[in-house]
């Protein structure tokens, strides 16, 4: 089974997709429950959404479902919201707080160790391979983490999430103008948007932003009645709710990229 999908582009931004991935191991798929079997908890559709939006863009996809292995969680197991209700480097429940495993089946250190060593690291290894090729051509790489999420989930967040979610740790994981570019194109948009509120950017976003080696991440978590009909899983892509979306997606990595150029000439 392949691990990750690659696509290595000319521009500066690189996206990462690191909850697109449906696929499950059989030996793994025997032992979810038939809740887990859902797979609710997928980004759905998202590679989509982002298909052809940014000619040039490089991207590197999981193509393992996070159920396996969540490969925007820390390897070694910390919490990204400690005191929080929030998911685990392999869940055990899902976003609902509802158990995926089927008793006595759930995942032991055994377990985390081998697919650690099977799934997480060779996604971030090619995930860290494409930001240093781009970074070599351009003298900096914006990576932009590609997520979605349910809009309600009272487990994890009250009411109904914000359209846009955009994550940056504070501000810690790009250079200033960089998340300046993302939230202002996102509060011109049509949709309601938040920097840094319920999701401040994943593992991923964290460990690889690092603005003074012009390295550079931010999150984009989109609500998924943004783009889909939030109905029966798996939800439904909706061509017209997703056009509008694209159309400010395509505005904001276009911005990045020029924003990149403007940080590579000043470096």
């Amino acid at each position: 089974m392949s691990v990750f999908e690659i696509k290595r582009g000319t521009s500066p931004i690189v996206l990462g997709l690191p909850h697109t991935g449906t696929d499950v191991p059989v030996d793994i798929a025997e032992r979810l429950n038939p809740n887990g079997r859902t797979l609710a908890d997928t980004d759905w559709h998202i590679e989509r959404l982002y298909e052809g939006v940014l000619p040039g863009a490089s991207s590197v996809r999981a193509l393992f479902h996070r159920y396996v292995i969540d490969a925007n969680r820390d390897p070694e197991g910390a919490s990204l919201y400690p005191g929080q209700n929030t998911t685990g480097l392999i869940p055990e429940t899902d976003f609902d707080g509802l158990p995926i495993w089927r008793e006595g089946q759930q995942p032991d250190a055994a377990d985390i160790a081998a697919r650690r060593q099977a799934f997480h690291l060779p996604y971030h290894r090619a995930l860290a391979d494409e930001i240093a090729r781009v970074k070599a051509i351009h003298g900096v790489a914006i990576l932009f983490d590609c997520h979605s999420i349910r809009s309600h989930i009272p487990f994890l967040f009250d009411g109904v999430l914000p359209d846009l979610n955009i994550g940056t740790n504070g501000g810690v994981t790009s250079a200033a103008e960089v998340e300046r570019c993302v939230r202002d194109i996102a509060a011109a948009s049509p949709f309601s948007s938040v920097l840094n509120g319920r999701f401040k950017g994943g593992w991923t976003t964290r460990h690889y932003g690092q603005p003074a080696a012009g390295v550079h991440a931010i999150q984009l978590e989109i609500a998924q009645s943004a783009y889909l009909r939030e109905e029966t899983l798996p939800f439904t892509y909706d061509e017209a709710k997703a056009e509008r979306l694209r159309s400010t997606l395509r505005v904001m990595l276009t911005q990045l990229e020029a924003c990149a150029a403007s940080l590579s000439r000043s470096a």
